[in-house]
């Protein structure tokens, strides 16, 4: 293959990762997966290309950036799950005092309403 492939697989390498970008920012988590497949598509063709060139310095710190920003949306998806979960806790159960101040947990089951009485 000639220098003019790598170099074209390079620069296909480094718009995909621009949109890889864009899609993370954009929380668009769901089409990761099919420029995941076509990114792997790129690095394999340019593995059989030869050794790697100057230009891949800049797509290595691009894949590197994405995949920091992947990693800080997970790390964000993880924290919202821990915060639902804790909600939903707290929805099934309710901590009462008796007169003495000690606490008494409740479970819950009614559906999260309460009743006013007057």
């Amino acid at each position: 293959m000639t220098p003019n492939t790598a170099e074209t697989i390079i620069a296909a390498l480094d718009s995909l990762l621009e949109r890889e970008r864009r899609a993370i920012l954009a929380g668009a988590l769901d089409e990761l997966a099919p420029l995941m497949a076509e990114k792997s598509a790129l690095i394999d063709a340019l593995t059989n290309v030869g050794p790697p060139s100057v230009a891949m310095v800049g797509v290595r710190a691009k894949a590197r950036r994405n995949q920091d920003l992947i990693e800080s949306a997970m790390d964000g998806i993880r924290s919202v799950a821990q915060r639902l979960a804790t909600i939903r806790r707290l929805r099934a159960s309710m901590d009462t005092y008796n007169s003495a101040g000690q606490r008494h947990p409740t479970q819950g089951g009614r559906g999260g309403s309460v009743e006013k009485r007057a």
